[in-house]
């Protein structure tokens, strides 16, 4: 088994090294991925996970969530695959949970945005997970805020409980590409990163594992918040969550 593991690693670094994945005209995944994960959030993952991060190239670079804190380097070289991290403007915290912000207030040291955002409640989670003076500097975004990013415009719905009280979500309109936080997330750690790339057999099984272990005590509120998305989809190509592949062929069936 160990030597598997190692063989599976190796051709896994070889093949992608710890480049960025370009996935619309203006964004990246930056994320990691964490093959040995097994106990996630108190139930049991085969086959490990991603922590997603995404790196938005308008003319306000923006950095949207970052990874869990051991991950941090992996975070920054495939930033450094796309663009100097400096030349970062924001971050933007979708969710305060550790294995999308562990590594915040380090990022934040490194890059020296110019601003970073959360929403409301997010900057109050946030300060009770770090105390580092970047984390207080944080910028609540009220529900329908709009970020001007110079260029093109990022668009924030709050959705409380899908799955925690801070979590929101973001669109990027001109590249139709929905940031969806633990929404429509699943746990698989793999070098492919869209789900046409994988058995749909695969991801309907893993999807279901997420929901029910993750979602599910909020079904009731994650319903209607897909009700609410649902009238996004003409304008959505693309959906990518916290967790998995990135949604870019069976959208409709995940949401």
């Amino acid at each position: 088994f160990f030597s598997t593991a190692v063989y599976y690693c190796c051709v896994h670094l070889m093949s992608c090294g710890l480049n960025a994945v370009q996935l619309s005209p203006h964004v990246y995944w930056v994320g990691a991925m964490d093959w040995n994960a097994r106990d996630i959030h108190g139930f049991w993952c085969s086959r490990g996970t991603t922590y997603n991060a995404y790196l938005i190239m308008a003319e306000k670079i923006t950095l949207v969530d970052t990874v869990k804190k051991d991950f941090h380097e992996e975070l920054m070289s495939r930033i450094r695959s796309v663009v100097d991290p400096e030349k970062i403007d924001i971050v933007v915290s979708l969710h305060a949970e550790m294995d999308h912000s562990g590594c915040l207030p380090q990022v934040i040291k490194e890059v020296k945005p110019s601003k970073t955002y959360s929403s409301i409640v997010g900057k109050e989670t946030l300060a009770t997970h770090f105390y580092e003076p970047e984390i207080a500097d944080i910028i609540a975004l009220p529900d329908g805020s709009t970020l001007d990013l110079g260029n093109m415009q990022l668009e924030f719905l709050h959705t409380a409980m899908v799955h925690w009280p801070d979590s929101m979500m973001g669109i990027l309109r001109c590249d139709g590409v929905l940031f969806s936080q633990d929404g429509f997330g699943l746990h698989i750690a793999t070098s492919q990163r869209f789900d046409d790339e994988l058995p749909l057999h695969d991801l309907e099984r893993a999807a279901a594992a997420y929901y029910a272990n993750i979602l599910l005590p909020f079904a009731h509120i994650m319903t209607k918040a897909t009700t609410k998305l649902k009238s996004l989809l003409p304008d959505v190509k693309m959906i990518v969550p916290s967790h998995g592949p990135m949604w870019r062929t069976n959208r409709e069936w995940i949401m």
